[in-house]
């Protein structure tokens, strides 16, 4: 079995005592080429994945077993082309991943962070924080109902919010408003949180007319994808006035973070954290080793990701 980046602590070490796991990083450059063909399972993380080029150097390959929701970074069709299974860490980070959503809407629109630097300069006894804006009752748009959108969007509830979504079908069972496209959600929104998935399909899909829409007192939360947004456009947007704020877990070029961005009191940068507490991220690595323990016995997954 194949480790691809760095793990959990305590996934890595089941592995370590259920399989005989071998640690790409640790190995010589010329590894795979002697010993590709050893390998029929690899581990990995939504940072990493499997790659075209990497997954073509590994012949007898039959599953891919992604730590994490995200599958973006594995070339999942050219897996399907191999008949390679790939499985994610589905639902089990939806509350952690919601909260993270929720509580960055409140903080970048009552502007705690920026109020916490503000009193640590010392700036408090010079005169007051200036006014922020109110969060119950506000117009909220979410880009991508899926699991984590609707957690998203039951918390919100609890706000008095309006709540409307658009996704690539209308949602049924839910009581959320559908907007045709992101233009328009952005439109009607006062913040727009985005929790589609990452992938070619979704690239860019927050885009400057999108920015636009959404305006100079709209608000933007990404807990998504740092590629679902087009980072240039939401830069100029964010540092020429055209919207009033971000709160942004994730980014194009992790962990680089667009410089002019830094120094601005309207944005809050999180380091991909929306999932990170102890609880999730040991259900996700129980989740994974599940999966590689139940494909190795029996050739089925617990939680595989659809074929493109």
């Amino acid at each position: 079995m194949l480790q691809v980046g760095p793990l959990l602590p305590s996934l890595h070490r089941n592995l370590r005592e259920a399989y005989d796991t071998v640690l790409l990083d640790e190995q010589p450059s010329g590894h795979l080429d002697e010993h590709g063909a050893d390998y029929a399972a690899v581990v990995t993380t939504a940072r990493y994945g499997v790659g075209r080029e990497l997954m073509d150097r590994l012949p007898r390959l039959k599953v891919i077993v992604n730590f994490g929701v995200g599958y973006d970074t594995t070339d999942v069709g050219r897996a399907a082309e191999r008949g390679i299974a790939v499985s994610n860490t589905p639902d089990v980070l939806n509350d952690c991943v919601a909260d993270t959503a929720v509580g960055g809407l409140i903080d970048v629109m009552r502007r705690f962070a920026a109020a916490d630097r503000f009193v640590r300069r010392g700036d408090w006894a010079r005169g007051p924080f200036p006014l922020a804006t109110k969060v119950s009752g506000k117009r909220v748009g979410i880009l991508g109902l899926g699991r984590i959108g609707r957690a998203i969007a039951r918390r919100l509830e609890g706000f008095d919010m309006e709540i409307s979504y658009h996704s690539r079908s209308r949602v049924d069972g839910v009581p959320y408003g559908y907007a045709e496209s992101p233009e328009k959600l952005a439109a009607w929104s006062d913040a727009l949180i985005v929790a589609a998935s990452g992938g070619p399909g979704t690239r860019g899909l927050v885009s400057a007319g999108v920015l636009d829409a959404l305006g100079p007192e709209g608000y933007l939360v990404n807990v998504a994808r740092g590629s679902v947004v087009d980072e240039p456009a939401l830069v100029a947007a964010l540092t020429g006035g055209r919207l009033a704020g971000a709160a942004l877990d994730v980014f194009a070029d992790e962990p680089n973070v667009p410089s002019p961005l830094l120094g601005l009191d309207s944005v809050l940068l999180l380091p991909h954290i929306a999932s990170a507490t102890r609880e999730t991220r040991e259900a996700m690595g129980e989740l994974a080793f599940r999966n590689l323990r139940s494909f190795l016995e029996n050739g089925t997954l617990v939680s595989p990701v659809p074929a493109p």
